[in-house]
């Protein structure tokens, strides 16, 4: 009875210590990315047109402003080492590889990144959109992204054509509390609506590339990105700067040309500009 007991407390011992060999080097681990949408350094608040909670910012023309709605699509994210290895994280699956950051919904700021490999991570890539092979209403192919994005409290799908909206944003401007309404996203054209015949319009899909400030380490610990969405950026971009009205207002009025100095603040212009309005507020490990 001794010997039965001295082997199960040695098994027991044995398993404890295979256990902590297990946690003490693990191979992987989660990344969360903590989307923060601000002006300036200011957390928006949403509100209606006569709310007094919501935040107000005003743009460079002096353009007052504020938002009922902002939503965005995240997706194609990558990440860097610090030796230069580019880690993708399901770039080809809108599934488990994108998602729909709604402002009103506080569970869609933060996006976890799981099972990415151990390791130091310099820099973070992701796209603004969804990239052109992937931007159909494919809901056999990707159907809980298309559930996701097609939702009746998100509709970021085009009514008219065959891809995804990009950014919806909803608000008011100038003291009369006019109707803001920005949609920005992939167009395409083709002829007498046969699907056969589309062909690239706009491309409003955007690249970001956010070097961090220190290196997000994936081991025991599972570190947490914050990003912050500059939209003051949306009338005030490095790219363009904006005055609302004119046809700068409303998706039915605004043109393709128009959408795309939206699109160029937002998302950069993908070469002078490579960051857009997203910039890395910190790196908790």
């Amino acid at each position: 009875m001794k010997a039965l007991t001295k082997y199960f407390l040695l098994f027991v011992s044995l398993s404890a210590l295979v256990s902590c060999g297990k946690d003490d080097n693990p191979v992987a681990n989660n990344i969360t990315l903590h989307f923060n949408n601000t002006f300036k350094n200011t957390t928006i608040v949403l509100g209606d047109a006569t709310s007094s909670t919501a935040t107000v910012n005003t743009s460079a023309e002096g353009q007052a402003h504020h938002f009922s709605e902002l939503k965005y699509v995240v997706s194609n994210i990558r990440l860097v080492k610090a030796d230069g290895a580019e880690i993708p994280y399901n770039i080809n699956d809108l599934d488990k590889g994108a998602t729909v950051v709604n402002h009103s919904k506080p569970q869609t700021l933060d996006y976890v990144l799981t099972n990415i490999p151990v390791g130091e991570y310099r820099q973070l890539k992701f796209g603004l959109g969804v990239k052109p092979e992937l931007n159909t209403l494919d809901e056999a192919r990707f159907p809980d992204f298309y559930a996701e994005a097609g939702a009746n409290d998100t509709e970021m799908h085009w009514e008219w054509g065959t891809g995804y909206r990009f950014t919806k944003i909803e608000g008011f401007y100038d003291t009369d509390n006019k109707t803001l309404s920005i949609h920005t996203g992939s167009t395409v054209e083709g002829t007498n609506g046969d699907p056969d015949t589309y062909t690239q319009g706009v491309d409003a899909y955007r690249d970001i590339t956010l070097t961090l400030p220190n290196n997000a380490v994936v081991g025991s610990n599972a570190p947490r990105i914050t990003i912050n969405a500059d939209f003051d950026k949306l009338l005030s971009g490095k790219t363009n700067t904006i005055t609302l009205g004119a046809g700068n207002a409303t998706p039915s009025i605004h043109t393709a040309v128009n959408m795309v100095k939206f699109v160029d603040n937002l998302g950069g212009d993908g070469t002078s500009d490579i960051t857009g309005m997203f910039s890395i507020g910190s790196v908790d490990n």
